[in-house]
């Protein structure tokens, strides 16, 4: 039997109009033409766009002949305690050319521009070698726990005998009236004071016996 040469297959043209389909075949889906893709467009499999990771610091560069410090041991390490006693600054010290029997006076009227000059009274502590200041004399009448509360409270200007110097706490603020005593109370009674002051000593009495105590050049 002779065999009839196959018709050649047309095919479609990208062009030209697309074929019409044989009844009975469902007409071919319309492929989506591929775009270009925003930011903001979810990729396919995703609900939305991938976060973005954090990119690693780069290492610091080492410079030295030993090895260079772990990473964790430098933000971890406990920050060293501060040593107080070494940082603390030595208090300037005033002097006021003083009689013993002015002293007391000159003491007065130091507190008196301290606190013209806007210092608190709670930043003040007065100390007397000799006769102590009438204020202290009536407060401890009341009693000496009384007294010493008024200290604690550091809500005015606290007079005291130099004899009980260890007992007061550190005060901005510390004058001393060498009113009376000998060179002795005062070798005692100075040095404590100086401990005592966080910024300023004024000291009121003779200039040679204070000089002889803290030193030449006060």
């Amino acid at each position: 039997m002779p065999l009839i040469p196959e018709e050649p297959q047309i095919h479609e043209s990208a062009q030209g109009p697309r074929a019409t389909p044989a009844p009975g075949r469902p007409a071919p889906t319309p492929r989506p033409v591929p775009g270009p893709r925003t930011a903001a467009s979810p990729r396919p499999g995703r609900p939305g766009p991938a976060p973005a990771r954090p990119t690693p610091p780069a290492p610091r560069p080492h410079s030295g002949a030993g090895p260079a410090p772990s990473p964790a041991a430098s933000p971890s390490s406990p920050p060293r305690p501060e040593n107080r006693s070494a940082s603390r600054t030595r208090p300037q010290i005033q002097l006021i050319p003083a009689p013993p029997a002015g002293a007391l006076d000159a003491a007065e009227e130091a507190v008196d521009l301290l606190l013209e000059t806007g210092r608190a009274p709670g930043d003040i502590l007065v100390l007397t070698t000799g006769e102590q200041h009438p204020w202290a004399t009536h407060e401890l009448s009341f009693g000496d726990a009384a007294y010493w509360a008024q200290h604690d409270a550091r809500d005015d200007v606290f007079f005291a005998d130099a004899s009980a110097v260890e007992r007061a706490a550190l005060r901005p603020v510390v004058v001393v009236a060498v009113n009376g005593g000998d060179a002795e109370v005062a070798a005692r009674a100075l040095p404590a004071a100086l401990t005592r002051a966080g910024a300023l000593l004024i000291v009121c009495g003779d200039p040679q016996l204070i000089n002889s105590v803290l030193g030449a050049g006060v």
